[in-house]
């Protein structure tokens, strides 16, 4: 019964979410790059049989916050065997010292939040020595604390350019994909346009002039279960959606599991 349960909860959900984003996409300005938006279904927390029954529903970019939690997901019997195409997505703060086991993931499609140089260069020769020479580029986004706030995690805008550049020209094993930033949680749109989202908008038009880049190619993943719309209406690529699609998140009581503490529902 649970399971059956389960399964109508998370495929309603997920087609509501869907549809939203759809006819967010429909609103945008044709000025905008016509780059359809990825959705990211963020299942931290979340049963690996909820997992399979949003593949099963036709998703397939999921997302994990905690490398323990993705390599452990991702190598689960039940999603190696029913989800061959599911492409993974790591969210959360990357400390060097985890990148070796990162990257080991089966079917790891990008890695959202290198926030310095430092960080690329230790993920550019992992990805080298994990995969092989023949492996193909491992994309990755630059995450951007756009909101100045200590809280949160990511690169000062001012730096994005000289990163991405870095990227560019000294991390051959790396595709830069785009920028990605979390924002301030609880924005009040009455008072116009997120900052956080402009502030992206912006640090790509610098990216794009600075390195001869057309905006189509470069992405920008903003936007959560609160505000996604929004974010696509002005311009995400990307969106990583969570509680909306999988229900409220229960927390292991482990200290080894328990996240930061951050006011922003994903």
């Amino acid at each position: 019964m649970w399971k059956v349960a389960m399964s109508e909860e998370v495929g309603k959900a997920l087609q509501a979410v869907v549809e939203r984003l759809n006819q967010a996409a429909a609103r945008r300005p044709k000025t905008l790059p016509a780059v359809p938006p990825r959705l990211v279904a963020v299942s931290k927390t979340k049963p690996p049989e909820m997992v399979v029954e949003a593949y099963r529903q036709g998703q397939r970019n999921f997302g994990e916050n905690y490398v323990n939690e993705l390599v452990d997901k991702a190598s689960d019997p039940l999603i190696l065997d029913l989800c061959p195409d599911i492409k993974w997505h790591f969210i959360g703060h990357l400390q060097k010292n985890n990148v070796n086991k990162l990257l080991g993931v089966p079917n790891l499609f990008l890695v959202e939040t290198v926030d310095s140089a430092k960080l690329a260069d230790k993920v550019n020769s992992s990805w080298q020595r994990v995969r092989g020479a023949g492996a193909q580029r491992l994309k990755v986004m630059v995450q951007l604390n756009t909101s100045g706030e200590q809280s949160k995690r990511g690169l000062p805008p001012e730096e994005t350019v000289k990163t991405v550049k870095h990227i560019v020209s000294q991390c051959a094993a790396l595709h830069f994909s785009g920028l990605m930033t979390i924002g301030r949680y609880g924005y009040d749109l009455s008072l116009g346009p997120n900052p956080d989202f402009q502030m992206l908008l912006s640090r790509r038009q610098e990216v794009c002039d600075g390195l001869e880049l057309p905006l189509e190619e470069v992405e920008l993943s903003m936007g959560m279960s609160t505000d996604f719309e929004h974010a696509i209406e002005v311009g995400a690529t990307n969106v990583r959606v969570g509680s909306v699609i999988f229900g409220n998140r229960e927390y292991p009581n482990s200290a080894a599991n328990t996240p930061n503490p951050s006011p922003a529902p994903i």
